[in-house]
């Protein structure tokens, strides 16, 4: 039985001697047995070039250990001492729009220059020649939200050497970057610049490869962390994975080369949209992980943050919230941070024990949900149960985030999104997954504006169909392949032949528009002129210059069937293509043998009754036939 990690980020060096017992008591009563230590502490580590001070890590660790809590030992390489930018002014990052940055804050580093590497591999030798053996040790975790950008020289060098690496020649990168458009032919390798900031638009293939150079450059660095940790310890090594479009991170890949797939979650919506967001990003890193337990590593306990002001989550919200990441494969719950700090840029960060100390209702919340984890132990490494798959590509997302597309509404975040809402809406579990995966083991597979695709990826989709499955193209899929080049002869590209439909015209949507379908439903963002060449019409369009006109098609393929969306559909219009029914709570089941457990999640006020039988974990009361789920309240029901 894998029991389940509880705590977080704990930054004893905010703090007092003093407070450490004190805080190792509170973490006894909460039920907390895991905590990331050292994240942000190298100046205080190594305060001057080659001075360490390890005496009150020495000191917290063994308190820890004392009071049963383990140990995610992090190196502290995401925030770089004054002393290191003083010595190191060129390791200091550059903006695209050529500003070299300060010290004054965290990641203020470039992860090309050679300073910062070697300081970060050394910072990284001390620490584990130290703690190598400490009993409280649990894992070592590297870094932290691996995602700065840099636009500098020394950026810039190691690009030219990785475009060298990828295409061979300056006749290959030309023309993958078709510069010919705009006379920006390169006829020498130290002509290529990072995309900083231009006239006009930067050439999105330029863009697209700064993105996964920069993914490539980032995991080159966690690496010779990694590899200096493991030369000496054999713990699980991992960092915390970061969400968001400025990230130039390509998670799915990286996930190989991480013993413990670990994320950061904070959803910016304070309404309805805060659990989608949440069930979003569990069930993604859950597909990173490739089906092995990962570990939801930051959250915030008691707010939620829409980048203009803080919102109070509501009692039981932060339990749900936990409990979502768990039932969809997290191997615990962890928050930043332990205690809220008294000052700094984040002195209003939610935290386990708030300004208002541990007599508080979050402390008693958290305490509350540190009691009823270890009854969920038990799951052990049950597998999630999807049978539908949305497919996710980073690059797709990064190909679409350029200034050259037809609609500023276009939005491969938005559309994904989109997608996994209308299951979870339905209490449908899916699973993301690779567009070249093998997608033999899922009865439906959503493809949501996958703009950019390979040859191969389409074929194996094509293959997918061809064998039984079923497969539902969005809109704007297709369009272009890696090099970000259009796929010529008619949209959508890549799936043309697959759909049995071909559109000639886009006629993107205003900002708030929409169109009438003839099953009475509406489409938003997007709308297309399809033809349906050897599909069968479902839906058409009603009104306007595509009066009539095929808005949605069906094509039997092989055993299996594909469909195409061109417009952004509505949950209702979703329901009937899908089959599925709004859910009035929020289900995700999991599987060992011949065991089910089923989470149900109420996130409204009024309590519901649902069918099932067996045992709810929590409580531990038997259910016979229905159990009532409380307004806000969460169960967990083992199932024969």
């Amino acid at each position: 039985m894998r029991k389940l990690w509880y705590g977080g980020d704990y930054n004893p060096e905010q703090w007092d001697p003093s407070v450490w017992r004190e805080d190792v008591d509170l973490m006894r009563r909460a039920g907390v047995n895991l905590v990331t230590v050292g994240v942000f502490a190298w100046s205080s580590l190594e305060p001057s070039p080659g001075e360490y001070r390890f005496g009150w890590l020495d000191r917290v660790l063994d308190l820890l250990h004392s009071g049963g809590v383990q140990v995610d030992l992090a190196t502290p390489t995401a925030s770089p001492p004054p002393w290191f930018s003083r010595l190191h002014p060129e390791a200091l990052p550059v903006t695209a729009d050529g500003v070299r940055l300060t010290h004054g804050s965290r990641d203020t580093y470039c992860a090309c220059a050679p300073a910062y590497r070697a300081a970060a591999e050394g910072i990284a030798r001390v620490l584990v020649d130290r703690y190598e053996d400490h009993p409280a040790l649990a894992m070592w975790h590297v870094h932290n939200e691996y995602g700065t950008v840099c636009y500098c020289p020394l950026a810039a060098e190691r690009f030219r050497e990785w475009l060298r690496e990828r295409y061979g020649s300056l006749d290959r990168l030309n023309a993958a970057w078709t510069t010919a458009f705009w006379s920006q032919g390169y006829a020498d390798w130290q002509d290529v610049e990072p995309p900083r900031r231009t006239q006009y638009l930067v050439n999105p293939t330029h863009y697209l490869d700064y993105r996964r150079f920069w993914s490539d450059e980032l995991l080159a660095a966690y690496l010779e962390q990694k590899a200096v940790i493991r030369d000496r310890s054999s713990l699980p090594v991992t960092t915390n994975f970061v969400f968001g479009g400025w990230v130039p991170v390509n998670h799915a890949r990286w996930a190989a080369e991480v013993d413990v797939v670990a994320i950061d979650h904070y959803p910016t919506r304070t309404d309805r949209g805060a659990e989608e967001q949440t069930a979003f990003g569990a069930d993604l890193a859950r597909s990173w992980a490739g089906g092995r337990p990962w570990l939801l590593m930051e959250q915030a306990a008691g707010t939620l943050n829409d980048g203009k002001r803080l919102h109070t989550k509501e009692p039981g919200r932060m339990a749900r919230h936990s409990l979502s990441h768990i039932a969809r494969g997290s191997a615990g719950a962890l928050f930043f941070q332990w205690r809220a700090s008294r000052g700094g840029s984040e002195m209003y960060h939610s935290a386990l024990v708030p300004h208002a100390g541990p007599s508080s209702r979050i402390f008693r919340e958290v305490a509350e949900l540190g009691t009823a984890l270890p009854s969920l132990a038990e799951l052990g490494d049950a597998e999630v149960v999807a049978d539908v798959a949305v497919l996710w590509d980073v690059e797709c997302w990064w190909a679409m985030q350029g200034t050259h597309l037809p609609s500023s509404s276009l939005d491969y975040l938005s559309a994904v999104q989109d997608a996994h809402r209308h299951f979870w809406r339905a209490g449908v579990t899916v699973d993301f997954a690779d567009p070249s995966a093998d997608l033999s083991s899922y009865r439906l597979v959503v493809v949501p504006s996958l703009y950019l695709i390979s040859d191969e990826a389409a074929a194996s989709l094509a293959a997918y169909v061809e064998s039984g499955g079923h497969l539902v193209v969005g809109y704007f899929s297709g369009i272009v392949d890696p090099d970000a080049q259009v796929r010529l002869g008619g949209y959508p590209g890549a799936f043309t032949s697959l759909l049995g439909a071909r559109v000639e015209e886009f006629h993107p949507l205003p900002e708030d528009g929409e169109v009438e379908l003839s099953s009475g439903g509406r489409g938003r963002v997007w709308s297309e002129d399809v033809e349906a060449v050897s599909a069968e019409v479902v839906d058409r369009y009603v009104g306007g210059v595509l009066d009539g006109k095929p808005a949605i098609t069906r094509r039997d393929a092989g055993a299996g069937t594909a469909w195409y969306v061109s417009t952004s559909i509505d949950f209702e219009t979703a329901a009937g293509l899908f089959g599925l029914t709004r859910s009035a709570v929020e289900t995700v089941r999991r599987r060992s043998g011949e065991t089910t457990w089923t989470f149900l999640f109420n996130h409204d006020e009024a309590e519901v009754v649902v069918p099932v039988d067996g045992v709810e974990l929590i409580s531990g009361a038997a259910v016979h036939g229905s159990l009532t789920v409380p307004g806000g309240g969460v169960a967990v029901v083992r199932s024969p």
